[in-house]
This record gives structure tokens, C-alpha cells and sequence, in this order.
């Protein structure tokens, strides 16, 4: 409970901040999850459909601040590479 006006709205503030994080996180795990499973599946073609989008939507996860851009480049380097790895 807090104890001032102040308080309250940071707790507001801070609850508005984790439903959007969370919203952002799980939108890039379900998109890096379903590229993966299109490259455990060896599908070269919809893996390559499916890498544009799935590195936008790290991107835009990390510059909003959700995730380190570190991790960001990362995730982009290692689902580019596997699905490179598909095609040769």
C-alpha cells in the first residue's frame, strides 16, 4: 500500500511499464520460437519468410529497452546464421 500520492502513481507508472514489457517479450519469444521450429523442421523456405519479421520484432523489442541490444544482435546473428545453414 503506498503512502503518499507520489507513491501511488509510481506504482501506476510501474505496472503500465510491465504490461507493455511482458507484451513485447512474449511477442518476440512466440516469433523466435516459431522460426526455430521452422528451422528444426529443416523448412528452408518459410524460415526465410519468417527471418525478416522475427529480426524486426527483436530489434524493436530492444530498442524500447525490453531486452539489451547486446542480446538483441545476438538472437539476430544466431537465427540468421541457422537459417543461412538451412540453404546450403
Amino acid at each position: 500500500m503506498a503512502n503518499s500520492r507520489s507513491a501511488d502513481k509510481r506504482n501506476r507508472q510501474n505496472a503500465t511499464r510491465k504490461a507493455r514489457n511482458q507484451a513485447l517479450r512474449s511477442r518476440m519469444r512466440t516469433a523466435v520460437k516459431k522460426l526455430r521450429a521452422a528451422i528444426q523442421a529443416g523448412d528452408g523456405e518459410q524460415a526465410k519468410s519468417l527471418l525478416p519479421t522475427t529480426l524486426s520484432v527483436v530489434a524493436a523489442t530492444a530498442q524500447k529497452g525490453v531486452i539489451h541490444k547486446n542480446a538483441a544482435a545476438r538472437t539476430q546473428s544466431r537465427l540468421t546464421r541457422a537459417v543461412n545453414a538451412l540453404g546450403e
